[in-house]
């Protein structure tokens, strides 16, 4: 065999310099009928190979048309996935030529576009279907990889795994051909056919397009079921499980004792479930295979770009104050979904989460500890914050924030568990606010007491409104507004302390493609469809352009892809209790993002049970038993300032997720100073 990878430029000066192999690419007109003649004179299986948009699933067709005249049997492997000559997009198909046309039968599910990526899937599925082929002539209809090891490999493998005994090579006029060395290599007789002048690939959105309308139309009357996944085999390349809004759109197949029963797409994942289009009822399958082949948000098949993770990094965090304090170790800066995010205090500081809404002049804080990175401007801005509860360590910003707030604001809204009116009140009133005027920062305070809110209000240099207003908290919701909501458990730290969620609204994106099928025109009714599933409202007539109406549920199937949005959730100090453990796994749950307490080493797990606080270990099964996509741990005890590193290897040991920094990022951590005395009944520092 000769060496793979070659090139055409090398092969083709090797066979310039060797008569035998110039022999074995004798050059055939593109005619189908001197084909036939020529080299089809006898049952035989023929692989047509060369680059894409080059017509080598047009000559199949010809060829097939050309026998089938002449009564003799003629099958077809379509073995391109991402622009298959006939069947679906994302799997191989057999074919049979009847009049005109193929007719299917048999396929095998690769579940991706990408045949240069997957190519031993693919040479395994080309496998099944040569089994499967009846007598006569087979032709194998290759994809166009044609250069490096991938294009190398594949020539080689299909031949051999087909037992393809001539080969038809395709190339533009005057050019040599693709990997000319390999192909003289091949035991398999090998002939050169000029393509049509002017013959060229379609544009990559054609080919999306084309290979789109194939699928829509194989899902057509396709019915939604509910499967569950704990009870499948999950094969391939699959998203992460823990990546809802990943799996939405995906292309599947489902199998059951090795027979592919069904194939379809992926509608919604939640709590280990997948709900999916199919045309076939794919009860009883016990296998689901899925790669990266999947439904953009324009609505075409495409393939998905490997997975990774919204981007966190361990830097200071954009928007803060230069001169950071020293000793509060590497600050987790990210990106979740329409937010950004920062931890301002770092690892060891004050625990001080800022949200920032990515596009808006706008900020949400989770507690409120020391704010002194953090801007006047970026005060002025903030509009919610989400107190845990009141030790120092998590209120002793608010100064800071009372201060940045003097002047012409509108009410600051501050969440927090019962007893917070109190104290906020009693901090406010530690100062004299006769020049404040109309001026004095206004406050409205929530309490989360059980499944009620108290709201109380507030402004400096005015009376107090000592009668709260009571409403309910449904499912702990104690924010929301379009976009987002956010929701509150309390939690036991020897007091009461509350963890909140940020969950997002379902992602909505229209489908351009169906649009322009459907003969619609974009416009301010798609908003209208868009809020209308957003509430739920589903039911009647919505008012399209041009005086049609059309039901809202159907306009929604039609032109909907609907991901999840990405939740964050934000807990600490709270005990390890068996209590805390169940309420925190069941409200962190398939969570994006957990930015979860890790204060101590097992070393110190007495010290951990009695002041109320976690271990490095504790926050990492937390964190895994509850399925986060990224665990981000912080509010470490000042005594590991020297070695943070003690504190991640025990994350690492029970933690696949957890964000780590690098290496460098762990230097200088230390306290600069005198070291900070343990102070046995509070938690700042939390020694």
């Amino acid at each position: 065999m000769g060496t793979f990878g070659d090139t055409a430029r090398s092969g083709w000066q090797t066979l310039d310099r060797v008569s035998e192999m110039s022999r074995k690419l004798e050059v055939l007109p593109l005619e189908s009928a001197a084909i036939i003649e020529s080299v089809l004179a006898v049952d035989r299986r023929v692989m047509l190979f060369g680059p894409p948009g080059i017509g080598k699933s047009t000559l199949a067709g010809r060829l097939a048309d050309g026998l089938l005249a002449a009564d003799r049997s003629c099958q077809c492997i379509s073995a391109d996935p991402g622009s298959p000559a006939m069947g679906i997009p994302g799997a191989l198909t057999l074919g049979m030529r009847g009049i005109g046309n193929w007719e299917l039968l048999a396929m095998e599910p690769l579940c991706t576009l990408d045949a240069g990526r997957f190519r031993l899937p693919l040479i395994s599925a080309v496998r099944r279907l040569v089994s499967k082929a009846t007598s006569g002539i087979l032709l194998l209809d290759s994809p166009g990889v044609v250069r490096g090891v991938a294009g190398s490999e594949l020539l080689h493998g299909l031949v051999e795994v087909a037992a393809v005994d001539l080969v038809l090579t395709m190339t533009a006029p005057d050019r040599p051909p693709a990997l000319a060395g390999d192909l003289a290599a091949l035991s398999a007789e090998c002939r050169l056919v000029q393509a049509a002048t002017g013959a060229r690939r379609p544009g990559k959105r054609v080919r999306a397009r084309s290979r789109s309308a194939q699928w829509d139309a194989y899902l057509s009357g396709a019915l939604e079921h509910d499967i569950d996944l704990d009870r499948l085999f999950v094969i391939g390349t699959p998203p992460p499980l823990n990546e809802p809004d990943v799996w939405v759109g995906r292309q599947i197949a489902l199998y059951r004792e090795g027979q592919c029963v069904a194939m379809g797409e992926v509608m919604q994942r939640a709590a280990g479930r997948l709900t999916i289009r199919a045309s076939v009822d794919p009860s009883g399958a016990d296998t689901l295979l899925v790669r990266d082949a999947t439904r953009g948000s324009d609505g075409l098949l495409e393939s998905a770009a490997p997975f990774a993770a919204a981007r966190l990094t361990y830097l200071p965090p954009v928007g803060l104050l230069p001169g950071a304090a020293e000793g509060r170790g590497p600050r987790p800066s990210g990106r979740i979904g329409g937010f950004d995010v920062a931890l301002v205090n770092g690892l060891f500081g004050d625990p001080l989460l800022h949200v920032r809404l990515r596009n808006q002049a706008r900020s949400l804080l989770f507690d409120l500890g020391d704010g002194s990175r953090l801007s006047a401007h970026i005060a002025h801005q903030v509009s919610d914050v989400f107190i845990s509860h009141a030790h120092m360590d998590h209120l002793g910003g608010f100064l800071w924030f009372l201060r940045s707030r003097i002047g012409d604001f509108p009410p600051c809204r501050l969440y927090g568990p019962p007893g917070l009116s109190r104290h906020i009140s009693g901090l406010v009133r530690g100062f004299l606010w006769d020049r404040a005027g109309e001026r004095g920062p206004a406050f409205e305070i929530i309490e989360l007491h059980g499944d009620m809110l108290y709201r109380f209000r507030l402004q400096a240099g005015k009376p107090a409104n000592a009668t709260p207003e009571v409403a309910p908290a449904i499912d702990g919701v104690v924010h929301s507004e379009p976009g987002f909501r956010i929701r509150a458990i309390t939690l036991d730290h020897h007091t009461p302390v509350l963890a909140y969620a940020i969950e997002p609204e379902k992602e909505l994106n229209i489908r351009k493609d169906r649009l322009q099928e459907l003969r619609l025109p974009p416009g301010s009714w798609l908003t209208e469809l868009k809020q209308r599933v957003r509430v739920g409202d589903s039911v009647g007539p919505l008012s399209l352009p041009g005086g049609r109406e059309a039901s809202v549920a159907e306009l929604a199937r039609e032109l909907l892809m609907v991901t999840p949005g990405k939740r964050l959730v934000y807990a600490t100090d709270l005990a390890d209790t068996p209590s805390n453990r169940a309420r925190l796994i069941d409200f962190a749950r398939s969570a994006h993002t957990l930015f979860l307490e890790a204060a101590f080493t097992e070393r110190d797990i007495e010290h951990a049970l009695a002041h109320g606080h976690l271990t490095a270990k504790a926050c990492g099964e937390i964190a895994t038993v509850a399925g986060v996509s990224r665990l981000v741990p912080f509010h470490f005890s000042r005594r590991y300032s020297d070695n943070p590193q003690a504190l991640f290897d025990e994350l690492e040991a029970v933690c696949s997720c957890v964000a780590l920094p690098n290496p460098h990022a762990l230097c200088g951590s230390g306290q600069s100073g005198a070291p900070e005395q343990e102070n046995p009944e509070f938690d700042y520092p939390i020694d």
